[in-house]
């Protein structure tokens, strides 16, 4: 009675399942990248460069400032400070206007800076949506494939019910032996444990993949076929992944102007009015102006622009290093992963070949069990070959759709 109710039970989920909602790889792709804090980080980075350009050209516009220095020096007896350096007393409160002025060259420059930097954060924010999208598939698939197998197993289960009423009554007329009847029993038993396991692997694996997708939801779901297909790669040099050398290229060429506008002459204006005076005589009328400029010639610097210079072609071998290694990499990847994928789908086919064997085995010895002309050994020997063979089957089907994942993660 109590092993009718655990199948009954069992049942009853894979039909809740069947029943909840459906659920597809887009979906989890949206929700992660909805709920993914390392992109809107990197938005983030993007809105404050923005920033950051408002912000140099906010600061060579008239920088204005009020300024107001009042000191008292007495002098007691005799002793103090000398009036004529002091003053005695020395009032001023005065309002600045001060400009430094650059060629647009120079601030374009600057701005240059700014823009390749959120242009490297962008492609760098796209990289990781990428590697987000492949470990989001990676584990959907592992769970779409706990769900097949677990489905699978429920249509054995069941067929192992149906043969087991069959063989009770034919043991009960002595038809079969009672050993037969029990090594089935073992058998029938055996799968309920492998289901009940394939039971907790698909919950491990669905909790992972809402885990990572940031979602909180623990519904029973019906995933769908991921339907993965290979994508068509781009050449490698239009790729997002070859982008980020380019632009890395492009920020040192830009550093190296930077540093020949840090040696230009430099030109600042400066002027301020106000009240400026010592109080010894008619103060009222110490209001004024005064007004000037300033100008910086580098002359000598000890070579620090050569050594800067050195640095930055240092970085440029270091990149181009880099730029190499990943270049022969792409490739040898690409290539293994595509020998892998043919691989795999000719030991599909191969397997699919030994299913339609083991499955005519299965029904010719069902049309003999119902008889009592089949022997109990053989029919399990048969059915644990079509299991193995099904199991087989599923395990290269998401090897193949894992791999196809892999060479989808260079399509952009």
């Amino acid at each position: 009675m109590k092993k009718n109710l655990c199948v009954i039970a069992m049942l009853c989920l894979i039909s809740h399942m069947c029943l909840a909602q459906n659920d597809n790889l887009d979906y989890y792709l949206n929700q992660a990248i909805r709920n993914s804090p390392l992109l809107k980080d990197y938005q983030n980075q993007v809105e404050s460069n923005r920033l950051d350009s408002q912000r140099i050209l906010a600061g060579y516009k008239p920088q204005v400032s009020g300024n107001s220095i009042n000191s008292y020096a007495p002098v007691i007896g005799g002793w103090g400070y000398d009036e004529a350096i002091s003053n005695g007393t020395n009032v001023i409160a005065t309002v600045g206007v001060n400009k430094t002025f650059v060629g647009r060259k120079n601030l374009n420059a600057q701005f240059t800076s700014i823009g390749l930097e959120s242009k490297s954060i962008s492609n760098t924010s796209k990289i990781s949506e990428q590697e987000l999208k492949r470990t989001i598939t990676a584990q959907y698939v592992t769970a779409y494939g706990d769900m097949e197998q677990l489905r699978f197993n429920k249509e054995v289960f069941e067929l192992l019910m149906k043969e087991e009423t069959i063989l009770k009554g034919l043991t009960q007329r002595n038809v079969y032996r009672q050993t037969d009847y029990l090594t089935f029993l073992v058998t029938l038993q055996q799968q309920r444990l492998v289901y009940r396991q394939l039971q907790v692997q698909f919950q491990s694996d669905y909790s992972s993949l809402n885990y990572l997708c940031g979602i909180t939801d623990t519904t029973a779901v019906n995933l769908q076929d991921p339907g993965l297909v290979i994508a068509h790669l781009p050449e490698l040099s239009n790729s997002i992944f070859y982008r980020q050398f380019d632009l890395d290229s492009m920020k040192l060429l830009n550093n190296k102007t930077l540093v020949d506008f840090s040696y230009k002459p430099k030109l600042n204006v400066f002027a301020d009015a106000g009240f400026n005076s010592t109080l010894s005589f008619e103060p009222y009328k110490n209001f004024g102006t005064s007004f000037g400029f300033s100008v910086t010639v580098p002359i000598y610097d000890g070579h620090q622009r050569k050594i800067q210079y050195s640095k930055i072609d240092i970085q440029e071998r270091t990149r181009t290093n880099y730029r190499s290694f990943f270049v022969s990499q792409y490739h040898q990847q690409i290539a293994q992963l595509t020998q892998q994928l043919r691989a795999t789908e000719e030991l599909i086919g191969q397997i699919n070949d030994q299913i339609r064997y083991s499955e005519s085995l299965i029904t010719a010895n069902q049309k003999l069990l119902e008889t009592g002309d089949a022997k109990i050994a053989e029919y399990i020997i048969a059915l644990n070959n079509y299991l193995n063979s099904r199991n087989l089957l599923t395990q290269n089907n998401i090897t193949r759709m894992q791999i196809i994942n892999q060479l989808n993660y260079w399509n952009r």
